[in-house]
């Protein structure tokens, strides 16, 4: 019984000293959670980008290439391939305006001339879980394709 009495005793008297420490593993879970979060929605916003990347260069290439089939018809007849630009431009238009996804486009820029067609496509994406956390702007993504024609004999 005294052996019992003085181990109380010592158990008290040691932990007299040690501070309080209820709470700070809530703290270390909090800041985890907060963290994990933080990793999920920039996983998310950048899965957004790279979807919405795809699928831009998907729109670009068709409209370039499109645009890139409206040959001259007179430089054919001479054994040139030379691009009638003012077609092209509406092919690229045509092709852009049949596309699913063709609602999100920003803007369009279309350079065009006698050897190759350009189409710049961009988009707004905006932030999904990433906006929580402060900035609402969101990203904007740009791609170009660039279409010339070729003879195969």
């Amino acid at each position: 019984m005294r052996t019992l009495r003085r181990a109380d005793r010592w158990v008290r008297s040691r932990g007299a000293g040690v501070r309080d420490e209820r709470g700070s593993a809530m703290l270390f879970v909090l800041g985890l959670c907060v963290s994990a979060l933080f990793l999920g929605g920039l996983s998310v916003d950048f899965w957004r980008a790279i979807a919405a990347r795809r699928s831009l260069a998907a729109m670009a290439d068709a409209g370039a290439l499109a645009g890139a089939s409206a040959l001259d018809p007179q430089a054919l007849r001479s054994g040139a391939s030379r691009i009638d630009s003012t077609a092209a431009r509406q092919r690229v238009v045509d092709e852009l305006a049949h596309e699913s996804q063709a609602h999100r486009i920003a803007t369009v820029q279309i350079d065009a001339n006698a050897q190759r067609v350009v189409v710049t496509l961009t988009q707004h994406v905006d932030f999904s879980l990433l906006g929580l956390f402060g900035d609402h702007q969101g990203f904007t993504v740009r791609v170009s394709a660039t279409a010339d024609p070729q003879r195969r004999d």
